[in-house]
């Protein structure tokens, strides 16, 4: 009977698992179809993943372009701001129709206040930490925190290899978030694939973000849907 118990409690928990693909890998001359094969797909969030070429090596687009998708866009928006003095744009992303913002733990000196400004706003508030930041620093405010979008590979562009060490660090991050009893989600960025899928959500991951692994396969639609069926 123990065992049966325990199984059921696995798949509930795996049929929770988020996938949000990148649209920093879709075709910009043709974003609109893109969109709309997200919208249509069973992927559950648009990840859009904003540099400003100065906290990251690399520029992506800003408000003009997300004004464009949440237009379109039928699914929640997840925006990481991987940029600095993230405070000054809050409001701008709320009011672009962000359901979650994620700002750099390294970008926010005052991050706690920044995580109150975002929640404020209507917003769920996320924390984004780079490769070679610990997870241990996030354990005084985990419970202020919705989602940590945790890189697994270095942020500024998309196609990357991914970073073996992140299990680790995603099964450490479910310990500080199950010891504090909190609801945060963890979130994978970076060099998600069917390949390594499973094994992040069996560390502890939430959300996957997968952006070249959908758009450059022939068929981003099945690929979403292959990936989902890993969780079922």
């Amino acid at each position: 009977m123990l065992i049966i118990v325990t199984f059921v409690k696995i798949s509930c928990f795996m049929s929770n698992i988020l996938i949000a693909p990148s649209i920093l890998a879709a075709d910009f001359a043709n974003l609109q179809r893109d969109i709309e094969m997200v919208n249509q797909s069973q992927a559950d969030w648009f990840h859009l993943d904003v540099m400003d070429g100065v906290f990251v090596p690399n520029i992506s687009f800003g408000m003009p372009v997300i004004k464009a998708i949440a237009k379109h866009a039928k699914k929640p928006l997840d925006v990481h701001l991987m940029i600095v003095d993230p405070d000054r744009y809050l409001r701008q992303f709320a009011e672009l129709g962000a359901a979650v913002l994620s700002v750099h733990y390294e970008a926010c000196p005052h991050l706690h206040r920044t995580l109150q400004g975002i929640r404020g706003l209507g917003m769920q508030a996320g924390v984004a930490i780079n490769p070679h930041t610990s997870v241990d620093l996030l354990e005084d405010l985990i419970q202020e925190v919705d989602l940590v979008c945790m890189m697994s590979v270095n942020p500024g562009f998309g196609g990357q290899k991914f970073i073996e060490n992140t299990y680790r660090k995603v099964e450490k991050l479910r310990k500080i978030i199950d010891r504090n009893q909190a609801a945060t989600k963890i979130e994978i960025d970076g060099g998600v694939n069917a390949n390594n899928a499973q094994a992040l959500v069996a560390a502890g991951a939430d959300v996957l973000v997968a952006g070249n692994f959908v758009f450059s396969s022939e068929n981003p639609t099945q690929t979403i849907s292959d990936l989902h069926g890993l969780f079922v």
